[in-house]
């Protein structure tokens, strides 16, 4: 009851809008025997003066237009004219007719005029304009056939009975889809999981199972999302196509997933020339790398010898000269990236650029210090050197730092701008020829002969083993203070990662030395003469717990 008196209310209006139509269409139809429209220019482009007509959906014939005029205007009006013959009941729509007046060519069913036709219409189709007006009246009478019977009662019935069969099917399907994959997930689990397992332990766990696992489940989960999607989307087509207010949107549903992967596919084969200058400039440049990288290496292993060029500079240069190349190739291939002329892909480059840029100035630094290090030449892996306050073994000379091991064993990390911005005192440069020179500094009293005090010095440095004798060790004055005289004790040595040992070595030794023959150290400071000598006679040199050296022997023994 409710579609028949819906029917009955649609059959009243389309009554009381066919007549406001047939008289508004003498209006309209000044507007379309606007003498413009007579000499439309068929070269005008079709993007902008063509629109086609349209009822439920279907398109019916194709009109012209101009700026006055616009093809949309023109189409517009038409559609309200047919569907307002469609809704008049007394209007047959066989009874289709041509009228030529002024130069015009004029379409009316029955009594309902439908529009005008102009050479550049029968330009638009490239047929004579009294066969495009007789096709015209026969696809729109069809169409308003079809547009009534569309709309009967016994047919939107007949659509609601196949909306609710619809549905149910589709409710059923999909819960035959979840069921069906939840069994199948199941069955993989058991035919699958122990495999994944079975892999995790030959590849001491280093291949996670649950992640593995999870990989595989979230891949049927994905299939299964697929397979519902497709379902509800056939369904909401097929639904919408049934009734022909919603038939419009039908193929809407479909090309909202299609579109997207059709513009994809399309995208995807135009871009295959560039794709395959890419691939080719991908390949060349690796060549390129490879070869340089052979090079290089040859030079660092000293198979291939460049005169001013140190062996140790082969593997820098050779980053440099990758990030060059690599910058090269950057630059070459990027107009040949799909996207790459769009204001979106220039937009995202600038965006990171300025990121980059803003972000990376003390990466950059770091980076360009550690480069410049190498050609510097102020130390290599291996030697003990002194950076600013750390003093260390180079142990590593990364590209944004270097790695230090301290004397106390200790893993330094100094930034390579810091590095090139201080300076480097290097220990085993001149340590690998005549060796290094240790020196130690000792205060003594005016009253002691010079002589007697260099003796002494050289005496401690002969007895500190470790230190060179040749060249031998000299002794400086190197001040003569108020109270005392700075005697400078010098001895080589030629391996600098000792120096903490000989150092001390060579202080005990001098305490012993001096003690030995009476002479008092006054450095760092002096007041006044003590009343005894500050020294320390042989017999008081081992005090428990210290053993003389034959005693710890006998001990161990």
């Amino acid at each position: 009851m409710r579609l028949i008196l819906l029917a009955l209310i649609l059959s009243v209006s389309a009554s009381l809008h066919a007549q406001s139509s047939e008289s508004a269409s003498t209006a309209r139809g000044a507007v379309d025997i606007n003498p413009e429209l007579q000499n439309l220019d068929p070269g005008l482009d079709d993007a902008v003066h063509v629109a086609s007509v349209k009822l439920d959906g279907a398109t019916l014939f194709r009109l012209r237009g101009i700026s006055a005029v616009p093809a949309s205007t023109r189409v517009s009006r038409v559609t309200a004219n047919i569907i307002a013959a469609a809704d008049d009941s007394a209007i047959d729509p066989s009874a289709g007719h041509v009228e030529q007046k002024d130069g015009r060519t004029s379409l009316y069913i029955g009594t309902q005029f439908i529009t005008y036709l102009f050479p550049a219409d029968a330009a638009l189709e490239e047929v004579p304009l009294d066969i495009l007006a007789e096709a015209i009246l026969q696809r729109t009478g069809q169409a308003i056939s079809d547009y009534r019977e569309a709309r009967s009662p016994r047919r939107l019935m007949v659509a609601t009975g196949v909306l609710l069969a619809m549905t149910l099917a589709g409710l059923l399907l999909g819960y035959a889809v979840i069921l069906l994959f939840r069994w199948l997930l199941k069955l993989v689990e058991r035919s699958v999981k122990q495999r994944i397992e079975n892999i995790e332990r030959a590849s001491h766990r280093v291949i996670d199972a649950a992640q593995l696992w999870e990989f595989v489940a979230s891949l049927l989960r994905g299939v299964r999302a697929l397979a519902l999607v497709a379902i509800a989307l056939t369904w909401m087509n097929s639904a919408l196509g049934l009734y022909p207010w919603t038939r419009p949107f039908a193929t809407s549903i479909f090309h909202l997933v299609l579109n997207p992967l059709k513009e994809i596919g399309t995208g995807i084969l135009d871009s295959l020339p560039d794709l395959a200058f890419l691939v080719i400039l991908t390949f060349v440049v690796r060549f390129i790398l490879k070869a340089t990288k052979t090079f290089f290496v040859r030079v660092d292993r000293g198979w291939i010898r460049l005169s001013n060029f140190d062996r140790d500079w082969a593997l820098p240069t050779y980053r440099i000269l990758r990030i060059l190349i690599v910058a090269f190739a950057l630059v070459v291939a990027y107009p040949y990236i799909p996207g790459s002329q769009s204001d979106a892909f220039k937009g995202v480059s600038i965006f990171l650029g300025v990121v980059f840029s803003i972000g990376s100035s003390s990466f950059i630094a770091n980076m360009i210090a550690g480069y410049s290090l190498t050609y510097r030449g102020a130390f290599r892996e291996g030697d003990r050197v002194r950076i600013g306050e750390f003093v260390g073994e180079v142990v590593n000379v990364r590209s944004l730092s270097t790695q230090l091991r301290s004397m106390k064993n200790e893993d330094v990390n100094i930034p390579n701008s810091e590095v090139l911005a201080s300076a480097v005192v290097n220990y085993s440069t001149f340590s690998r020829q005549q060796g290094i020179i240790l020196h130690t500094d000792v205060g003594i009293g005016y009253d002691t002969p010079w002589r007697q005090v260099e003796a002494m010095l050289l005496m401690a440095a002969g007895r500190t083993p470790g230190l060179e004798q040749e060249p031998p060790p000299f002794v400086l004055q190197t001040a003569m203070g108020d109270f005392t005289v700075v005697y400078q004790l010098n001895a080589f040595c030629k391996d600098p990662t000792s120096m903490p040992r000989l150092y001390s070595a060579l202080h005990a030794n001098i305490q012993d030395v001096f003690n030995e023959y009476g002479v008092q150290i006054m450095s760092p400071n002096y007041e006044a003469d003590p009343q005894d000598a500050k020294i320390v006679a042989r017999e008081n040199w081992y005090p428990a717990p210290a053993q003389a050296p034959d005693a710890a022997a006998e001990d161990k023994g």
